[in-house]
């Protein structure tokens, strides 16, 4: 075990914040120096040597045309992110096939159950999408009274954990249950229940909240001419929801995300459900907040846990992903329509999370008597 110094703080706008160490079981989880990255080029002919005009004017020329088709590869992602509309595969795709290969995690209930025989369950939940809808303003995703008391009972049978890129603390207060373990920022910070010996398990080094407060105010000033755009602070991540920005506008937005990028090369850029995630260049992730919870617990390499991650976004595909890899686990997305999906089953909307989780507490309360 290494010692890692740490930062403690609420997901909030101010710099102030305060250091901890917290042991760490692999100081390799960051990424090298990120100074040793490439610099990422957008316009204005960066990366070119003007040997003489004409030669000056072709490269500016190939290198505005590559920075358009940059944008423009990310503006489509982000159209096929609307969660109003159907992707390619499900245009393509038979329906009926894709259910095949995932079907429903409340008609294959009782396979899952027998999964499960002799195993210890442990529940991984995504918030946004899972637990509550999708809404307008993110703001106002507020779970249902009763998806709060079904996430309560669940946690009183399994060990019980929300993996949200919102920061910690927000999801925490949308929830407000404190037996639960709480990995905000996609996993990159994470916190066991209160009355616990868990504490703080994982945070990045300070560094990543002060250099997200300096981009936060800068993203902020800059999306002012942009209608609908809100950006969020989420501690060690930043998200930029385009909901109500009309698509008309996503290129000037997509540009000016990465306009800003350009100067901050210890951090990158994805795409979530019609929000664009700004995070440090960190080997983490909920993948990997998956197996640091499962270490966390004492089920690292044991063979008697069934892990079983619910969520709805292009982010969980990393707990999907190692859940495949580690032959051992479910994942389920969350889903209306087919898409491509590392997970193993499906559900249709939060309503059918809340029912599957009421069916494993039914189940294992009359698995006990």
């Amino acid at each position: 075990m290494t010692n890692q110094t740490m930062v403690v703080s609420e997901c909030t706008s101010g710099i102030n914040v305060v250091a901890m160490t917290v042991a760490m079981a692999n100081s390799s989880l960051f990424s090298p120096v990120a100074a040793a990255l490439p610099k990422p080029s957008f316009g204005g002919g960066g990366g070119y040597i003007a040997i003489s005009r004409n030669n000056s004017i072709k490269n500016i020329d190939i290198n505005n045309g590559e920075r358009v088709k940059r944008v423009h590869a990310w503006v489509e992602t982000m159209r096929a992110s609307s969660p109003s509309r159907k992707s390619s595969l499900s245009q393509t795709d038979d329906h009926k096939t894709w259910m095949i290969q995932h079907p429903s995690a409340l008609g294959k209930f009782e396979e899952i159950i027998e999964a499960s025989k002799g195993k210890q369950i442990v529940v991984f939940l995504d918030y946004d999408g899972t637990l509550s809808p999708i809404v307008e303003d993110p703001e106002k995703a507020f779970m249902t009274s009763e998806m709060r008391e079904a996430v309560r009972d669940v946690a009183k049978y399994f060990p019980t954990a929300i993996v949200s890129g919102r920061c910690r603390a927000k999801v925490h207060n949308f929830v407000k249950l404190s037996e639960l373990f709480y990995a905000g920022s996609h996993g990159m910070d994470i916190k066991g229940p209160a009355n616990s010996n868990h504490g703080i398990l994982f945070q990045p080094p300070k560094e990543f909240v002060l250099m997200m407060n300096n981009v936060y105010k800068i993203l902020l000033e800059k999306t002012k001419l942009i209608p609908g755009a809100k950006v969020e602070n989420n501690k060690f991540c930043l998200s930029v929801h385009f909901r109500r920005v009309d698509e008309n506008l996503w290129v000037d937005l997509a540009e000016t995300v990465k306009s800003v990028l350009k100067e901050y090369p210890k951090l990158r850029l994805t795409q979530g459900r019609k929000v664009l995630e700004i995070r440090p260049t960190i080997k983490w992730d909920k993948g990997k907040a998956l197996e640091f919870l499962l270490q966390s617990l004492g089920y690292e390499n044991s063979e008697n846990v069934l892990p079983i991650y619910l969520g709805d976004d292009r982010t969980d595909e990393d707990a999907f992903k190692v859940l495949r890899k580690r032959g051992q686990g479910l994942g389920i997305l969350v889903s209306k329509f087919p898409k491509e999906t590392a997970a193993s089953y499906s559900l249709e909307e939060p309503l059918q999370v809340m029912h599957f989780l009421q069916r494993l507490v039914e189940w294992k309360r009359s698995s006990a008597t």
